[in-house]
């Protein structure tokens, strides 16, 4: 395939320096994309990055995976409006190891073939280069006036900024040049925002050893209605699964707006223009059934995490809305089922009430309140709308006790079609 080609249908193309296309197919090239190691976790917003490096190794090209161990000690200014906190080394060096592991699910890493991905970490060759060493040897090839040129300086000039965040460009132009000498990278990409530090680099190459490097951006992500992409309610959307439940991974996907729907199942998943194509024909007869909602969100979740994440992950939605049964409740973990009914209304029992057995009536209303009195859940009971762990209940007299118990800890109510109340035993 076709790189350039590859990422142009799929609108992950911003700027690309004149050359590229062309030094590309002349054959396998070298490429790398940096990683902000501030979080112990990648998110979404850093997905455009690991599919562009999975797509160009896929053209046969080789991937380099930068973690900024010593950039992420300085802050990148670029889309920021304030100084941010940096981290020390410990901290870096554990957050750089969570995202090798991360990274390793979408990159082949083996190094049985020729474009084998690797791994490389700024720090190990920016620890041991003395501040005078560096200003000699590479500040003196870049002039103030072109680093005040850039759009990520002049946007913070009056509001202030850091001789540490202005000097980042340059300590990311060196990245470029140490990995151009040592490894023979001849292109760097990353999101539009980049630009200018990228082509410090190209600029640094060419004048400090007279070489020729290119540069590749994709457009930032945004959302249709202007909201901030890979952001809800609850905050960032992570790859970590212990940090965003691969349910709500897939929640998020599966409620996207139909415009962005169109536009992330090409930049997102692997599926191929015919493929999309097909899917989204079939999404314009009938946009009620989410057909490009639903691809979007297996084959995210499926690439992201695992098949088995996946089937919970639609089983656990299934049961949120009405499809599941009582088996399928009970073959939740409890993390999953918490996800699944957070914001439910929950109520508290205790072990010691539920192992002599409790009247189903009591426990709908002295033990808690999901109805006001035993008269109206006893007509809902007879009225055939109430459920318990996914079972109707039919018996107002039943006794329920710890055999129900679902996760050993929780008894689940339903009331009617959409109403839930869950009950955690301690």
């Amino acid at each position: 395939m076709n790189f350039v080609d590859e990422l142009r249908w799929r609108g992950l193309i911003h700027d690309i320096m004149p050359g590229t296309e062309e030094m590309l197919q002349k054959g396998m090239a070298s490429a790398y994309i940096g990683f902000d190691p501030s979080s112990n976790s990648l998110h979404i917003g850093n997905l455009v990055g690991i599919m562009i490096l999975k797509h160009f190794q896929l053209c046969g090209h080789k991937p380099y995976a930068l973690v900024g161990g010593a950039t992420g000690m300085i802050g990148d200014p670029s889309g920021k409006s304030e100084e941010r906190n940096l981290l020390d080394e410990t901290s870096l060096r554990f957050n750089q190891e969570c995202i090798k592991q991360q990274l390793s699910h979408f990159l082949d890493f083996s190094g049985t073939t020729a474009n084998s991905a690797v791994m490389v970490n700024n720090y190990d060759w920016m620890k041991d280069f003395s501040f005078l060493a560096f200003i000699r040897d590479i500040g003196k090839h870049i002039t103030v006036n072109y680093m005040t040129a850039k759009d990520s300086v002049k946007k913070r000039l009056d509001t202030g900024m850091s001789f540490t965040e202005f000097s980042y460009q340059l300590v990311q132009g060196y990245d470029f040049l140490h990995l151009y000498q040592n490894h023979g990278i001849t292109l760097q990409m990353g999101g539009s925002d980049q630009w200018g530090n990228i082509t410090t680099g190209t600029e640094l190459i060419r004048r400090k050893v007279g070489g020729e490097a290119f540069a590749l951006t994709s457009p930032l992500i945004t959302k249709a209605d202007g909201g901030k992409f890979g952001k809800t309610e609850s905050g960032t959307v992570w790859l970590d699964p212990e940090r965003t439940s691969p349910y709500h991974f897939y929640q998020f996907w599966l409620n996207v707006a139909d415009a962005d729907a169109m536009s992330y199942i090409r930049i997102f998943t692997f599926l191929t223009k015919e493929e999309i194509d097909a899917l989204t024909a079939r999404h314009n007869e009938a946009p009620h059934e989410r057909v490009l909602q639903r691809s979007l969100a297996e084959e995210v979740t499926r690439i992201v995490h695992s098949q088995e994440a996946l089937d919970g992950a639609i089983e656990a939605t299934n049961i949120l809305f009405g499809k599941g049964t009582h088996e399928s409740l009970a073959a939740l973990d409890e993390k999953t089922l918490l996800a699944v009914f957070e914001g439910v209304p929950m109520f508290e029992l205790s072990r010691t009430d539920l192992e002599a057995g409790i009247p189903v009536l009591d426990l709908l209303t002295r033990h808690t309140q999901v109805f006001p009195s035993k008269g109206e859940a006893r007509r809902m009971i007879q009225g055939g709308g109430l459920s318990l762990n996914k079972d109707k209940l039919s018996d107002p007299e039943e006794i329920v006790n710890h055999t129900r118990l679902i996760s050993s800890k929780f008894l689940l109510v339903q009331k009617g079609k959409k109403q839930y109340y869950l009950i955690r035993v301690n």
